[in-house]
């Protein structure tokens, strides 16, 4: 028999500490069934009477399947469990748990807290059987226990025993500073585990030194069996264990697959990629290409010999099957590129060609040509399926751009306001008709997009749904004529996403390049046809 370890997502609370990210309720619902789908056993949703967001979260249940756990403080020194309005708001919320953070480390309680060790045990024990009383699981996140441990072993100990002898489900040990290491962490588990059985354990921790992943599972192997995280890893300062490569090595790794088992079924596994590329949608943010598993690049060969090596046989450079978390192979085709490689990537766009077509010593030609004057096609394939596709005579010609201009303007208001505007002009040719489009911007790369698009003849229904997601900009070179390398990344209302590149010595041109391989990537992937 397998067994069975708890996750316990703590994303819409501990990730929200994370610099940058400001959830809305809006957010918050459509995460919370982001997890609840995967199969998360508990989704921490917050902090209620914390803020007005919290709050309204709380006021009905967020999840069917996982266990909606709302999170706060034990009650306070010196305050009767009846009257602390904070307790008071975890027991009313709508939720199936009550998660409470108690300090652990005797230095915080004396700094932090300013009360005896006695009291804070006492605030423990008060807080857990008023949340038992009230028919909530109960847990107790015991923080900074790692560095408590270290400092006073006793102490830090007895907060623990103490949750668990007052009726705690679980009692979770933190390194709330993420400095503890792996092998500090697998003997401190095994030396409380004495305490308190390993069934009623779990692990929170950040990754300070970059370890939050190793010392989780390490916990779960020294007999923790709650494992707490992250959607790809988010927290204050530098994160949280990453929930996301947690799941794919407790479910794919032989070491952890033969022996646990967690909520998430082999066929929602295959959904992990989708989950995380979901929840950076939330966020607006490009996704991590190097996130283990679920990374664009996760699976990505460049190396020509390696390449060879992956078109035989898979598993010479793949640790698991990219399908089995809803990821897919790649090859990368650049200027280390081999034929396999291309053939590859070729094999991906649907195009077959044979290996002694002279056509295709000709495209590998001009992909190492144009890397060597600033393209990088392994980060915009996009624009790699369009050189093949020419380069072969599959492209139909669907318009032509015969001119464009862009005027960047600046004055000062009447109010001694400074006013930039930008606007741009484009021509452009679609069989015999002429089209000219004016679009004002944010800036130029903005308005020449909004012209361009402004009226495309029978291809405008097409790109209708298609929007801009993120625009990067290289420097190669050096000083304001340096060549730049400008990378586009577009999605379609089915949320499908490509990346498109342009180089010039002149920013808009280079951004003009890669928005035209943008639209017609995707007027070739809706299969349209030459205009008459």
């Amino acid at each position: 028999m397998k067994e069975r370890v708890y996750l316990f997502d703590t994303t819409l609370r501990d990730g929200a500490q994370t610099s940058g990210v400001d959830f809305t309720l809006d957010d918050k619902l459509r995460i919370a069934r982001l997890l609840d789908d995967l199969g998360v056993d508990y989704v921490e949703g917050g902090y209620p009477g914390a803020n007005p967001t919290d709050t309204t979260f709380f006021e009905e249940k967020r999840t069917k399947r996982a266990k909606f756990t709302a999170f706060g403080m034990t009650k306070r020194a010196g305050v009767s469990v009846s009257n602390d309005p904070g307790l008071a708001a975890l027991l009313q919320a709508d939720a199936d748990a009550n998660c409470f953070v108690a300090k652990a480390w005797d230095y915080h309680v004396d700094v932090a807290l300013g009360t005896t060790l006695a009291e804070n045990l006492d605030c423990v024990k008060l807080t857990v059987e008023a949340a038992v009383a009230a028919g909530r699981e109960t847990m107790i996140d015991c923080e900074h226990f790692f560095d408590g441990y270290k400092a006073n072993p006793d102490y830090a100990l007895d907060v623990a025993r103490t949750a668990y002898a007052s009726g705690a489900r679980w009692i979770v040990l933190c390194d709330t500073n993420g400095g503890t290491l792996p092998h500090e962490v697998d003997e401190i588990v095994r030396r409380v585990t004495v305490e308190v059985p390993g069934s009623h354990l779990g692990i929170h921790v950040h990754d300070d030194t970059g370890q939050a992943v190793a010392n989780s599972l390490t916990a779960v192997r020294a007999g923790v069996r709650q494992v707490q995280g992250t959607l790809n890893g988010i927290g204050e300062r530098c994160g949280n264990a990453n929930l996301v490569t947690i799941i794919g090595t407790l479910a794919l790794k032989p070491e952890y697959a033969e022996h646990y088992e967690t909520g998430v079924a082999p066929e929602m596994l295959k959904e992990l990629t989708h989950v995380s590329r979901a929840f950076d949608d939330v966020l607006n943010r490009s996704p991590n290409r190097h996130a283990p598993y679920v990374g664009a690049n996760a699976f990505a060969t460049k190396a020509g010999i390696h390449a060879s090596a992956i078109v035989k046989d898979p598993k010479t450079y793949e640790h698991v099957t990219p399908e089995t978390v809803g990821n897919r192979r790649r090859v990368l085709v650049s200027d280390q590129a081999g034929k396999s490689n291309l053939l590859a990537e070729l094999a991906r766009f649907g195009i077959e060609i044979d290996r002694a077509d002279p056509r295709l010593d000709k495209l590998l030609a001009e992909v190492k040509e144009r890397e060597a004057r600033g393209f990088s096609y392994e980060a915009a394939d996009a624009s790699l399926e369009l050189l093949a596709r020419r380069t072969l005579g599959h492209v139909p010609r669907f318009f032509e751009v015969q001119s464009f201009r862009v005027i960047v303007g600046r004055r000062i208001e009447s109010n001694g306001e400074t006013v930039t505007q930008s606007e741009a002009i484009v021509k452009v040719k679609i069989g015999d008709e002429l089209f000219l489009s004016v679009a004002e911007g944010n800036g130029p790369v903005n308005a020449l997009d909004a012209a361009l698009r402004k009226d495309l003849g029978p291809y405008q229904k097409m790109i209708e749904d298609l929007e801009l997601v993120d625009f990067k900009v290289r420097i190669l070179n050096g000083g304001t004529g340096a060549t730049t390398r400008v990378l586009i990344e577009s999605r379609d209302g089915a949320k499908n996403t490509w990346t498109t590149i342009g180089v010039s010595e002149n920013i808009i041109d280079a951004s003009f390049q890669a928005l035209m391989d943008s639209i017609f990537y995707r007027l070739v992937r809706n299969g349209a046809s030459k205009a008459a």
